[in-house]
């Protein structure tokens, strides 16, 4: 899953950046990537999300996006 989600979509030149990316995925994977087997929780939730306007925060350089509400 690991490489169809993150690793296939760069072109790798170390393995420096392998762990990088690795370590940006597994953290996306785990908070805030909703899970089917658990009923679509997250198995780490972040912090409650306020009632403000929403926001978007890129991950993998885009490749993936979490979105989320500010508090006002």
């Amino acid at each position: 899953m690991v490489r169809q989600e993150a690793l296939d979509n760069f072109i790798l030149f170390g393995q420096g950046q392998i762990k990088r990316i690795f370590t940006e995925y597994v953290e996306y994977y785990n908070s805030q990537r909703p899970h089917q087997g658990i009923g679509q929780k997250i198995p780490i939730p972040l912090k409650a999300e306020g009632k403000g306007s929403i926001k978007k925060i890129d991950v993998l350089g885009g490749l993936h996006h979490h979105y989320y509400r500010i508090a006002e």
